[in-house]
């Protein structure tokens, strides 16, 4: 005896040996396209289809994906440990640019500074240079040439021209306390009036 398959060709559609009471006898070939379906009075099934005993139906969930695979995750702390890692080097790296940004600023300084000095020191080497700066600084005069210095200090300019100096205005301020001390015998004098 051959078992007959379902039409998904999923299996044997009941098991060998027992027969439904509605299910017509089996003659071994299996029932034309177009021939009639007879249906069972007490079940509301063919005839030809055998009534399967029905198991409560179990609905699950599908599984639902992960948000991190394990591969992800391993990816995502091998990042955060290369970023970890990489911010120290990062930060002296940028340091250290800018140092030699700071040092290279202070050479260029330090080169104008020796070219003004280095033509400073050409021009001392011109005698010509050498009698004007004398002349200016040291006051220094040819022979039969008389020099003229100007002063600035009235009190010595007054004491060599023989004249008294005006004292009201070097004299130095009287000390707060003695202006205070003074306003309230003034007001003390209006007072008494």
């Amino acid at each position: 005896m051959t078992q007959r398959l379902t039409p998904g060709g999923q299996g044997p559609a009941r098991r060998p040996g027992r027969r439904s009471r509605a299910a017509p006898p089996r003659t071994g070939r299996p029932a034309a396209r177009g021939a009639e379906v007879k249906e069972s009075a007490d079940t509301g099934r063919s005839a030809n289809r055998p009534a399967a005993r029905r198991a409560p139906v179990r609905r699950t969930n599908a599984p639902q994906p992960r948000r991190f695979t394990g591969r992800a995750t391993v990816l995502l702390v091998v990042l955060v440990a290369l970023a970890l890692g990489y911010t120290y080097p990062v930060r002296v790296y940028l340091s250290q640019q800018s140092d030699i940004a700071r040092m290279e600023q202070a050479q260029a300084e330090q080169r104008e500074r020796i070219g003004e000095l280095s033509q400073q020191a050409a021009l001392w080497k011109d005698n010509k240079y050498i009698e004007i700066q004398a002349r200016k600084r040291f006051y220094m005069v040819y022979p039969g040439e008389v020099p003229l210095v100007v002063l600035t200090d009235p009190e010595g300019a007054a004491r060599d021209a023989g004249v008294p100096a005006e004292a009201g205005d070097d004299q130095p301020a009287n000390p707060w306390y003695d202006t205070l001390w003074s306003s309230i015998q003034a007001a003390d004098a209006e007072s008494d009036r």
